[in-house]
């Protein structure tokens, strides 16, 4: 009989279909994917293939992001319900809301944000790009920032800006502690603090490296530090242990009775639910054309600050 591992990569090749899969995800689903990495660095990756068929093993806003940039292929995820607390914090119809106190502001949003969301964005940023994206902008520029406050908030003590923030973050990144962290740290006092910038303000204060889930990933490869206390989700350790296996890594927990910090929606999905979506193509995102249309403006407007500023090449 056929591992289910078999079996996926025999529908990959029938369905002419390329595997995406978040750093958050289990081991054994990046394992089989043909692209690990950020939301949206997949899904320029997806891009650029001749796949037919994206199978995005994340959750609903990352799929959503590679139909925007893929609108001609199928996108498929795994598992419907793999949402976002951070941008299902934030509902269309009140950020829209929010935005009329703020007419002469520009509207700056995290690429973790619903479709939806970017339709109303100006600008979208990643975790990895946003200090310098903010930083284009004359310091003058009224600015909204959403959805993140978190994220915000950095962006702001180290831009010395005032940016409006939505008040909206992450569960999986806000409920991390500096009490955990003191403990660890004080347990383990060789090891670097390294942490994603949905982190509190509290916690960001005391690390000594502080990065998006590849800078991270690439901050452990090159540093020459042996130990490490991670504070962001769980998954990416599998990556982490693979690319340094001499190194040690710690992840903050997100309480006290376990040594983890997992996203209950990241790790909705399994195996077997990719095994079955691909099968079926279902359940697959569907985007109006309008929406793809005016979700990619501010991407491409993202892109085009980067590639002016160096922070990526064109390809």
């Amino acid at each position: 009989m056929k591992s289910i591992v078999q079996q996926i990569n025999e529908l990959k090749k029938e369905k002419r279909a390329v595997i995406l899969a978040h750093y958050y995800q289990i081991p054994e689903i990046q394992d089989i994917a043909d692209y690990v990495g950020d939301s949206l660095g997949l899904s320029q990756q997806a891009a650029q293939t001749d796949a037919e068929v994206i199978m995005f093993a994340g959750v609903h806003f990352m799929a959503e992001t590679a139909k925007i940039l893929s609108p001609q292929k199928k996108v498929i995820l795994p598992d419907l319900e793999a949402g976002c607390s951070l941008a299902d914090g934030c509902p269309p119809d009140r950020f829209e809301a929010f935005l009329k106190h703020y007419p002469d502001h520009t509207v700056i949003s995290y690429v973790n944000c619903s479709a939806a969301i970017k339709t109303m964005s100006d600008i979208i940023v990643t975790s990895g790009n946003a200090v310098q994206v903010v930083e284009s902008f004359p310091k003058d520029q009224k600015i909204v920032f959403a959805p993140d406050k978190n994220l915000g908030g950095y962006i702001n003590r180290l831009t010395g800006r005032d940016m409006v923030l939505w008040d909206g973050s992450c569960e999986v990144h806000d409920i991390l502690s500096t009490e955990a962290v003191i403990r660890m740290k004080t347990a383990n006092p060789q090891a670097r603090l390294i942490a994603h910038p949905e982190c509190k303000a509290q916690l960001l204060a005391l690390a000594d490296f502080i990065g998006s889930t590849t800078a991270l990933l690439q901050f452990a490869r090159t540093d020459t530090a042996q130990q490490y206390i991670v504070a962001t989700e769980s998954g990416i350790l599998h990556k982490m242990q693979q690319e340094s296996p001499g190194k040690q890594f710690f992840v903050v927990p997100s309480d006290e009775t376990c040594s983890c910090n997992d996203c209950p929606y990241m790790k909705m999905n399994t195996l077997e639910k990719l095994y079955t979506a691909l099968r079926d193509e279902q359940p697959e995102i569907v985007l109006a054309p309008e929406v793809i249309e005016k979700a990619r403006l501010p991407i491409q407007r993202m892109l085009d600050i980067s590639y002016s500023l160096g922070l990526i090449k064109k390809q």
